[in-house]
């Protein structure tokens, strides 16, 4: 891998490039939100992934992160101090990859980087379908027998993950974990929540999403 890391907290700059660079992984650190978007209207070519901060001097991580996906499906990365629902939900729906909030175990963030380069570099293509829904994970667009539908950001999730996974029974803690975080506190039936609105959402498709009883929740072709 070969990662451009752009932060602006030289601490965590210099421990993850030496945690990183150990690992046989080499990164490069663009400091402030100005130099950033220079370096994305020249290009990512060469780059695996993307470590995007959001609070930076000259523009803001989620400027560049719009920056990036007008030209490149490069993986990004969101490392943050900011773990709000709501940036965490615009960080998705700007097309970040995953949303991680400062402080973190450089050991998962390697993990992390390692697992998402792998399966960007192992896909050729980012569509993904399954009976009548299709979703490009890429341009984050949803579509049920050709026309296109309008899914909230977790809904979006949520059917990216089951789609991801056709077939599967998947429990609530899995699709927790996964759209809402490690770090969620609350009740899980939020998940049925989602669910409900998300078959609503896809209307006659709705119905491929078949509910477990007792243990979750599978997408199948019919």
């Amino acid at each position: 891998m070969k990662i451009l890391m752009i932060e602006d907290d030289l601490q965590i700059c210099e421990v993850t490039q030496k945690y990183f660079s150990n690992k046989g992984t080499e990164i490069t650190v663009v400091t402030n939100g100005t130099d950033a978007l220079q370096q994305t209207e020249s290009g990512l070519d060469g780059y695996s992934l993307v470590l995007l901060d959001i609070m930076l001097p000259g523009a803001d991580g989620f400027t560049i992160c719009r920056a990036i996906r007008r030209q490149s499906d490069i993986p990004v990365i969101f490392i943050t101090a900011r773990g709000l629902e709501e940036d965490i939900l615009q960080g998705y729906a700007l097309g970040c990859d995953d949303y991680i909030v400062k402080p973190f175990m450089l050991s998962a963030l390697y993990a992390k980087c390692a697992a998402i380069v792998k399966r960007a570099e192992g896909s050729a293509d980012s569509v993904l379908t399954c009976g009548a829904i299709r979703i490009d994970t890429r341009k984050l667009t949803c579509s049920v027998s050709g026309s296109e539908v309008e899914l909230t950001p977790k809904g979006f999730a949520i059917l990216c993950y089951l789609m991801e996974h056709p077939g599967w029974i998947v429990d609530r803690d899995t699709l927790l974990n996964r759209v809402w975080g490690s770090d969620y506190f609350g009740a899980d039936r939020v998940v049925d929540n989602h669910i409900k609105r998300l078959r609503k959402a896809l209307g006659s498709a709705g119905k491929q999403i078949h509910t477990v009883v007792g243990r979750g929740y599978k997408l199948t072709e019919t």
